[in-house]
């Protein structure tokens, strides 16, 4: 009898222990598996991030080099002089944009851009190399090659066919040359016809019809293998004052640009556009302080969050009437990209240059840019390089006959 009251004490122990042990065992995790988790965590990210080539690059790339692709530059001459070079040696330029000055004939112009890659062959990042390319008055390839129309008279055709087979010879135009940026297509709208600027470089005063033929467009230059810059966001259709000259102001507010300018840019994002151009416009009623091309609300707010491009962002030319009458050049290419642009497009005079890539370069010393906001820029513009596989490889002498043949026969066909 005595054994049995000790055996039973004795067996309610050991069950309470068992269940204390399961408790411990199955119900609280070891703090060494937390830590565990967390470093597989950590691991996971880290491996993720090493293996972005685009983040490697930029991960050895010097500040110096960073800045430079913030910035493409003109050219003084007809060939790759000492500020060219100088350009791209000391300050890593990310690309050139050539104009009428530069260009003289076919062969000329081949040698110029096959100079200017050459100078850049030790770089680890390839140029851009962009002209304002769009038919029409604003044509800056030789006087040897057949002049497309304007994009007017294409709006009056309004067939997205044509639009489309005239972005595929603007692009292998270019692109035989050894371009691979087009500048085009222009995206605003004619509404304003005493606009000293736009008139026939527009498709048309509807805006489905820019949409359509502008999209038409960009895709065929695309095809090509050149990257399309569509153009002058938020729109430049409703100014009375040509930008290179002055500051032209626009009384347009959200609900109008929503309704009118800002349809043909919308709908070229959602098809696929790399690049878009911002305008030196200034718009009081979005942002009374600054144009377009400064401006946070209008590339921040505007284009990047409700429009959702994530693409590149550049300003139109910095050194144009509209800024350098009434701003700084340097105060307005950092405020710029604090704005959310990504490129500060500088096309005249080489002290203008210079000076806004050590302004950019201060800027990011004192802070004033972050690294952060650097690093998430040129991973944009390495992305897009890498996208259209740009090298800078010499291009190799082309037949001008084969090209204005195509031309003729395009235009033939639907003129």
């Amino acid at each position: 009898m005595r054994m049995k009251r000790l055996i039973f004490p004795m067996l309610v122990l050991i069950m309470l222990f068992t269940y204390g042990c399961n408790i411990n065992s199955s119900n609280i995790t070891p703090p060494s598996s937390k830590n565990s988790s967390t470093k597989s965590n950590k691991s996971n990210i880290n491996s993720s991030i090493s293996s972005d080539p685009i983040q490697q690059k930029i991960n050895t790339m010097t500040l110096d080099e960073k800045i430079g692709q913030l910035v493409i530059a003109g050219v003084d001459d007809f060939s790759n002089n000492e500020h060219s070079k100088t350009l791209i040696n000391t300050y890593h330029v990310g690309g050139f944009i050539l104009f009428k000055q530069n260009i003289d004939n076919t062969n000329q112009t081949i040698n110029l851009l096959n100079s200017l890659k050459q100078t850049n062959s030790n770089s680890r990042v390839p140029l851009f190399l962009g002209v304002d390319e769009e038919g029409g008055r604003v044509s800056r390839l030789p006087s040897e090659l057949k002049k497309l129309p304007p994009n007017k008279s294409i709006g009056k055709i309004n067939n997205t066919s044509f639009s489309n087979k005239i972005g595929q010879v603007l692009g292998e135009e270019l692109n035989s040359f050894g371009f691979n940026v087009d500048f085009a297509p222009v995206l605003d709208i004619n509404s304003n016809p005493l606009n000293p600027i736009i008139g026939d470089r527009s498709f048309g005063r509807n805006s489905f019809m820019v949409s359509k033929l502008g999209i038409a467009t960009m895709n065929g230059i695309q095809s090509k293998n050149v990257i399309p810059v569509i153009k002058h966001f938020p729109g430049h259709g409703d100014t009375s004052v040509d930008s290179h000259i002055g500051l032209p102001i626009v009384n347009n507010d959200l609900k109008r640009l929503n309704a009118l300018e800002l349809v043909p840019f919308s709908n070229a994002i959602k098809s696929g556009a790399d690049m878009v151009m911002v305008a030196h416009i200034l718009l009081p009623k979005i942002d009374s302080q600054n144009p377009a091309s400064f401006s946070k609300v209008i590339i921040t707010d505007i284009l990047r969050k409700s429009l959702k491009f994530n693409g590149v962002v550049i300003t139109d030319d910095m050194t144009m009437g509209a800024i350098v009458k009434n701003y700084n050049i340097d105060d307005a290419a950092v405020k710029s990209l604090n704005a959310g642009t990504d490129i500060i497009l500088v096309c005249h005079d080489f002290e203008k240059q210079t000076s806004v890539l050590n302004a950019i370069k201060n800027a990011a010393s004192k802070g004033t840019i972050s690294q952060t906001a650097i690093n998430g820029k040129v991973y944009r513009i390495l992305k897009l390089k890498q996208k259209y596989n740009l090298k800078d490889s010499p291009n190799p002498s082309f037949s001008v006959e084969n090209i204005n043949h195509k031309i003729s026969k395009l235009l033939n066909a639907y003129m």
